[in-house]
């Protein structure tokens, strides 16, 4: 397993989503559920061990496990109400990690996932690449979560992700990509996300814990 360096979060390191996307094929039996116990390295070739991802210095990089699945709790929320919200995202004025893959305004390459507030939730419109992949979603599913805590001066990290990826975008389709908040604690926060199609359908939900920095 190799996260390339197109697909980073901050600086020198994986974008979370992705790279839990990426070591989730190592469960089985369940939902997979991945926690980063280091930052993931960039175009380093990674090995799986036993229920865990190791780095070429032994180092164990994320833990894999298998857990049953849960029920989605980020709402549906409207394709033009997300459009809408979008131009409220905070992260253009103040943006721990401009060059994030997902969601940094600095990458014209990247998916350019920019949840704005709306009604309770963030939400923002997703198009899909041409290449859409498992990994893909998980990584529209994470920085939403981020941004339903981020704040001005205080930056989360993705700490723990699980997602139920039920259908994959086609190409060039338009989605929506709702994140909420359920609780804090300390320096953690409990989020849940949600990809949905402009008609309401769920393509992939996910739940995961954000660690303040």
């Amino acid at each position: 397993m190799i996260i390339a360096s197109r697909f980073n979060g901050p600086p020198g390191t994986g974008n979370g989503g992705y790279s839990a996307g990426t070591f989730a094929v190592l469960a089985t039996g369940g939902v997979p559920e991945v926690t980063l116990v280091k930052p993931p390295p960039l175009d380093v070739p990674l090995t799986a061990g036993d229920g865990s991802v190791i780095d070429p210095a032994g180092e164990v990089i994320a833990a894999v496990r298998a857990v049953p699945t849960f029920e989605p709790v980020a709402p549906p929320v409207t394709l033009d109400a997300a459009i809408e919200a979008a131009r409220g995202y905070a992260g253009f004025a103040d943006h721990p990690f401009p060059t994030c893959y997902v969601c940094g305004p600095e990458r014209a390459d990247g998916l350019r996932v920019f949840p704005g507030p709306v009604d309770g939730v963030v939400a923002a419109p997703f198009t899909a690449p041409a290449s859409v992949t498992t990994e893909t979603v998980w990584a529209a599913l994470d920085c939403p979560g981020g941004w339903s805590v981020l704040s001005p001066g205080r930056a989360y990290v993705l700490g723990r992700m699980a997602a139920v990826v039920g259908t994959l975008p086609e190409p060039g389709s338009e989605s929506v990509a709702v994140g909420m908040l359920a609780s804090t604690e300390g320096r953690r926060a409990a989020v849940h996300t949600a990809l949905y199609t402009p008609a309401g359908d769920l393509l992939a939900h996910a739940r995961a814990t954000w660690v303040a920095i």
